[in-house]
């Protein structure tokens, strides 16, 4: 797109000098592009009251999701707002798709066509991308002053392993532990979703299938953030998502199992009855702490504090006609494995795996506690097989 440029002339001052100085001698390391006016100082407040997060399944994208997280951010009509998305790889094809109401560019304040944002009508003067494919990247005083500005950050899907080994203890992520603590709108797809929770799926050494998780929870895919497994370091962590593994495009690649194998690998050892021990070698949390939540493709799960019942709550969104159920799935255990050890399948107690789903957009639950949610499926895992069918 020709809006993806290394310099644009409508930024403010001090950001047009820092970009001279990332182009003396060689070229910047990262990748900017942008729509609108990134020169406008919005008049919205760059911290807001209470934080708020969108958990997207991947697959197409979810526009309402970005509306409400446009809103989340306290951006109106007039108040002018940034939103700012980051990647590894890619280019800036979100800027035109949340700024304009249709492909004929439109920021009208009516009318936004199915498959565009209308960030425009909703405030917004400014979509920016940064593409951040390296830890010098993710250390330039440029990217972190344009992702510092932000009322609103986008994760963009990928590589999630880019996200850990270039962005984890970097300057972006310091940047971003800013923005959330000054409750800034965060949300991502894919990817950029399996990074949001206390723990995260690294795929360091590449993706995993439910099969593969399920017959060896320690094989060489199953790369886990922070590792070694601890209740601190992870990446980016939030309070919202405590004690949470994240999984994306659960439904259409198969991926409840590897999810529950996740969850499982969280749970610490425990004694039983008798010598029988539970949980998994190198969890740290205790059985009814672990806890998955699984977004299918075309689905977005919109995660807020509700300050009236002093919890987090959550609400599915998707779009109109959208190809599959469109699901979020909840996974937690009431017993911790009885089988659990590298090169042996996975074992859990029969229904000793809590299934819930949320399929409609009407429903809100707790997040904090999800006692008062319904069980959907409860499933055991018998030598690495899950029964009866989760979904």
């Amino acid at each position: 797109m020709s809006s993806r440029v290394l310099c644009n002339t409508l930024l403010a001052l001090s950001l047009t000098t820092t970009i001279g100085i990332a182009q003396a001698g060689k070229p910047p390391p990262y990748t900017y592009s942008s729509v609108g006016n990134p020169a406008v100082a919005p008049s919205v407040s760059p911290v807001q009251p209470y934080p708020s997060y969108v958990l997207m399944g991947g697959g197409p994208d979810v526009d309402e999701a970005f509306r409400w997280m446009i809103r989340q951010a306290g951006i109106k009509p007039g108040t002018g707002g940034r939103l700012v998305v980051i990647r590894a790889t890619g280019d800036g094809a979100y800027n035109p798709y949340i700024y304009y109401s249709s492909a004929a560019s439109s920021t009208a304040s009516a009318d936004i066509v199915d498959g565009w944002v209308g960030g425009a009508s909703l405030g917004l003067t400014s979509v920016e991308t940064l593409v951040v494919p390296s830890i010098a990247a993710a250390n330039d005083a440029f990217v972190n002053t344009v992702i510092g500005r932000a009322n609103a950050v986008w994760i963009a899907g990928g590589d999630q392993s880019d996200y850990i080994k270039f962005w984890k203890g970097q300057a972006l992520e310091r940047t971003l532990g800013t923005l959330m603590r000054n409750n800034v709108p965060v949300g991502g797809t894919s990817a950029g979703l399996a990074v949001l929770g206390q723990f995260d799926f690294a795929a360091l050494s590449g993706t995993v299938t439910s099969a593969q998780a399920l017959s060896n929870p320690y094989n060489k895919y199953m790369t886990l953030d922070p590792a070694p497994l601890s209740t601190s370091g992870g990446f980016i962590a939030s309070p919202a998502l405590a004690s949470t593994i994240l999984d994306s495009h659960v439904d259409t690649r198969d991926r409840l199992g590897r999810l529950v194998t996740f969850v499982s690998r969280l749970v610490a050892n425990y004694p039983g009855s008798g010598s029988q021990q539970f949980g998994c070698t190198g969890g740290v949390l205790g059985n009814q702490a672990a806890r998955g939540i699984g977004v299918s493709v075309e689905s977005a799960l919109l995660v807020n504090w509700d300050p009236v019942n002093a919890h987090y709550t959550g609400r599915r969104v998707t779009n109109p006609a959208p190809a599959s159920e469109a699901a979020v799935y909840f996974v937690n255990l009431t017993q911790g494995p009885t089988l659990c050890a590298a090169g042996k399948p996975l074992t859990v107690g029969a229904s000793s795996v809590q299934i819930r789903k949320l399929a409609d957009s009407g429903t809100s639950i707790n997040l904090s506690d999800w006692s008062a949610f319904p069980i959907h499926r409860s499933v055991g895992v018998s030598a690495g097989v899950m029964s009866p069918d989760p979904y």
